[in-house]
């Protein structure tokens, strides 16, 4: 069983960074494509940046782009988040996501395993 467990919320200032970690266990984390989704209050759960098994593909969302870096540790089963620049708009919980993908997907329907979720809240 595929366990996803993210850390590193938390209230920020506007214009401030956080970075948002995600350890796996139970899988092989180097078999997985990873990625990152985001849901507000009242909301749809939006994409966010996906990377591929080897780390060496990634895909972020228009609205996040040159802001936020997705990368990953094969080595301690580890995904990161790093989010610069940070705006009020990107308050959400973010969410980590995992499935045995060669590509990569911003569907959230693609991947099977999910975190519990972790709070972000930037201020104005």
């Amino acid at each position: 069983q595929v366990q996803l467990l993210e850390s590193g919320g938390g209230l920020v200032q506007a214009g401030g960074s956080l970075r948002l970690s995600c350890a796996a266990s139970g899988g092989t984390f180097s078999s997985f494509a990873m990625g990152w989704f985001r849901q507000a209050p009242g909301k749809e759960r939006d994409f966010v940046a996906a990377i591929n098994w080897s780390g060496v593909s990634t895909y972020y969302a228009d609205s996040v782009k040159g802001r936020f870096t997705i990368s990953r540790d094969n080595a301690k089963n580890t995904v990161y988040l790093q989010m610069n620049s940070l705006k009020p708009e990107d308050t959400a919980v973010y969410y980590c996501a995992a499935d045995f993908h060669l590509l990569i997907y911003s569907d959230y329907e693609e991947y099977n395993y999910w975190g519990q979720g972790t709070q972000v809240t930037v201020s104005s």
